[in-house]
């Protein structure tokens, strides 16, 4: 049997087929628009998302038959926000995950309602990008959409509805909306009265391996598949990814490196830290997890290529920072480039090169991104090493994984081994895993990624550019508090 896995991400939309043994039979990605109508604010139309990937699927089973497709399964951007009519229609552009937005209403839910409060309902603090806030701007600035408000999904859940005619989320997708119990795996209803939000306008919740309906008739005849296909619940893009790089049971580590970054460290046990410095959520295994979400991270990269340098030679650019230049950079970068979630929840810090001189070159530039981007993850590890776990080795992924020069500084600054993973498919593969174990061909989430997920190679720190990264990190960590007023009176 095949599995597909469905990988809704911000630029495109990535699909994954899979059969039962774990071989990878296509890859298609199809991409659409993102539009910014105002500085600050990220939209998409929903219906393109539902447009591509129905090509997609087509696509991606074009040579094999299609109703051996046992099930389809999601990982998906988080925290955006889609509202629907009465009549399932989408009433305005979905505000996304990186949309800037709700400084107002995030300032509202922190300091009126109050941190102690959100964390008790939730687990987790107002961030711009998290859904609840969303909902408050809509109903302060668009309220004639409000009052139309049937049904508020997430972005990967909405596939699941045009394809299943089911409303439902998981609970690591429901996480991050600032909307759900994440203790108890349920939503909150002290955070619905807070956001005027009624329980019925809310989706089903389901475990991510959990299946939500079967395709509808309709579907499954264009896309000639099975009527039988089974629709899976799927899991929040960082879930997925995890499930896609076997990071599940106690204390197991990821770090992605894709347009944001993030530290995702699984957990048997509910936890949260003290500062609500990194979020809080439920895992697509059925357990929970703590995440650090930075905004920008291969992004920075891409920014300083593309933008700045003028250059798509990537590793051309890398070329010339040797071993000997590591640890020894007297350049410094604060990746800040849209604002900041973990650990610092700063909407208005920026990004900056520090220690520039006159000898500086486009090399330490490079090398300096490439380190600000390392020390920002380790700033949530360190959050979590503050709680008592200990972090020794993680899982990598994501686009900037693909630079052995990128790796060897994550390892070195964070000083944790770094595991490199045979296939590195990110949330699809992920998808796929959930649909797999959704239809049985594993017993649970941890039986298949013992099954299906193999490290190859293994990156490890060395003790005398840990030490040098050591002194570098103590000097970045000084940057932002002193820009942080700055930073608030340029904005």
């Amino acid at each position: 049997m095949y599995y597909i896995g469905v990988d809704l991400g911000t630029s495109a939309v990535k699909l994954l087929l899979m059969d039962g043994t774990g071989s990878i039979k296509n890859i298609v990605s199809k991409e659409y628009p993102l539009s910014f109508p105002k500085p600050g604010w990220s939209e998409q139309n929903p219906e393109d998302w539902d447009k591509q990937v129905m090509a997609g699927i087509k696509e991606l089973i074009a040579d094999v038959d299609g109703s051996e497709v046992a099930g389809i399964s999601f990982g998906g951007q988080m925290h955006g926000l889609v509202i629907l009519d009465k009549d399932d229609n989408v009433i305005r552009p979905a505000i996304l995950w990186n949309d800037g937005r709700t400084n107002k209403e995030v300032d509202y839910l922190n300091d009126v309602i109050g941190k102690d409060k959100l964390s008790e309902y939730t687990a987790n603090i107002a961030f711009a990008g998290f859904t609840a806030p969303k909902i408050l701007w809509v109903k302060a600035n668009e309220p004639e959409n409000f009052a139309k408000i049937e049904k508020i999904m997430l972005p990967k859940d909405y596939i699941a509805y045009k394809l299943s005619g089911v409303h439902c989320t998981d609970v690591s997708d429901a996480s991050g909306m600032l909307l759900f119990d994440v203790k108890n795996r349920t939503w909150s209803k002290e955070m619905c009265e807070i956001c005027s939000v009624k329980e019925e306008q809310l989706a089903k919740v389901y475990e991510s391996y959990e299946t939500v309906g079967t395709i509808l008739p309709a579907i499954a005849e264009e896309l000639g598949i099975s009527k039988d296909c089974k629709i899976v619940a799927g899991a929040g893009d960082n879930a997925a990814a995890a499930v896609g790089t076997g990071t599940v049971g106690e204390g197991a580590c990821n770090i992605s490196l894709g347009t944001s970054g993030t530290v995702f460290i699984s957990s048997k046990n509910f936890g949260v830290d003290a500062k609500n410095a990194l979020h809080s959520f439920d895992h697509a295994d059925g357990t929970y997890h703590l995440m650090g979400c930075m905004l920008s991270a291969a992004s920075c990269n891409k920014w300083l290529m593309d933008e700045i340098f003028k250059t798509s030679d990537y590793a051309g650019e890398q070329v010339p920072i040797t071993d000997d230049k590591l640890g020894e950079n007297h350049v410094f970068f604060l990746p800040y480039l849209m604002g900041e979630r973990s650990p610092i929840n700063d909407t208005n810090a920026r990004g900056t090169f520090t220690g520039l001189t006159m000898d500086s070159t486009r090399a330490d530039m490079t090398q300096a991104v490439l380190e600000g981007v390392a020390f920002a993850i380790r700033d949530s590890l360190e959050v979590a090493r503050s709680q008592g776990i200990v972090i020794e080795r993680s899982k990598i992924c994501g686009g900037g994984a693909k630079s052995p020069l990128w790796k060897k500084i994550m390892a070195n600054v964070c000083n944790v081994k770094l595991d490199i993973l045979e296939s590195e498919q990110g949330p699809g593969m992920g998808g796929a895993m959930l649909a797999m174990v959704a239809c049985g061909e594993y017993p649970s989430v941890g039986a298949a990624c013992d099954a299906l997920v193999k490290v190859v190679e293994t990156v490890e720190p060395e003790a005398e550019l840990v030490a040098k990264y050591e002194e570098k990190y103590n000097q970045f960590k000084m940057i932002y508090p002193a820009m942080k007023e700055v930073f608030a009176a340029i904005k």
